[in-house]
């Protein structure tokens, strides 16, 4: 049986719906009868984690089958001795190992901020999904920024990290990472400034290889489905726990386009 794919969730600002994001493939892969495991690395705050847990109560009060995942919460140190590093480094590749050998997908989500477990999380990387709002401060970690002429001057650290951890895979002779960046909760109507970020990120993507997707819109439901545990593929008739409306779909259809986008069939 192949190994299974390890899809991060990646980016050192928090904000930018990653665990959203994360649940939402969590989700679609279940209901095309994948195998699928979950690692939230932000143990502190745990979104990802309360949004499992929030799907399974909901699950267990209505009386419905909602697919879940294998979950694992790991909680970083804050400061750790050398010793303590290597051991956790140790203990989370085994575990990210295990599940590829149990798995066909591994959804890793990361904590919006920089740590050992963090770099060595993009190393496990087969696919990297970085979202970013619709923002010059969020495109900060990725490239600086000329203020005069909004061109990239040179790779943001975030980038840089992506980038060291692409060199290890290469020097363990392993795939090189197939890395997407997502503009998420961005507004419906079209501006200036969205098409200079579009520009820039276009800009930036054949500068260190990675492809700029549109993302998931900004919708006052993610909110309200996250205290539910529910996504939008729970939508629809029959048993499913919500109705569809043009708003839902509409949203769908925009995850719809990130999946075929990373190569994933839709149909």
């Amino acid at each position: 049986m192949p190994a299974g794919k390890v899809i991060v969730i990646g980016n050192e600002k928090g904000g930018t719906g990653k665990s959203t994001l994360a649940m939402h493939l969590i989700v679609w892969f279940l209901c095309r009868g994948k195998r699928v495991a979950s690692i939230d690395l932000d143990g502190r705050q745990g979104t990802l984690t309360h949004y499992i847990e929030n799907r399974a109560a909901y699950a267990e009060k209505h009386g419905l089958a909602l697919g879940l995942p294998e979950h694992l919460t790991v909680s970083t140190r804050e400061f750790p001795t050398e010793a303590e590093r290597k051991e956790d480094e140790v203990a989370f590749l085994y575990q990210v190992e295990k599940l590829k050998n149990e798995n066909d997908v591994i959804l890793i989500d990361t904590a919006g901020s920089d740590s050992a477990l963090f770099r060595l999380a993009h190393t496990t990387a087969d696919v990297l999904m970085t979202p970013i709002n619709d923002s010059l401060v969020d495109l900060d970690v990725l490239a600086q920024i000329d203020a005069e002429s909004l061109t990239v001057k040179a790779p943001g650290h975030y980038a840089q990290t992506v980038w060291q951890a692409r060199q290890k895979r290469a020097a363990q002779k392993r795939p090189q990472t197939k890395w997407f960046v997502v503009r998420n909760r961005t507004m419906h109507v079209s501006t200036r400034n969205e098409k200079v970020i579009w520009k820039l990120l276009e800009a930036l993507g054949k500068r260190i290889n990675f492809t700029p997707l549109a993302g998931l819109g900004e919708r006052i439901i993610f909110r309200e489905l996250f205290l539910k545990g529910l996504t939008l593929l729970d939508f629809g008739g029959g048993k499913a726990p919500l109705k569809l409306t043009a708003n839902t779909l509409a949203a769908r259809q925009e995850l719809r386009n990130i999946l075929r986008a990373i190569g994933e069939k839709t149909d």
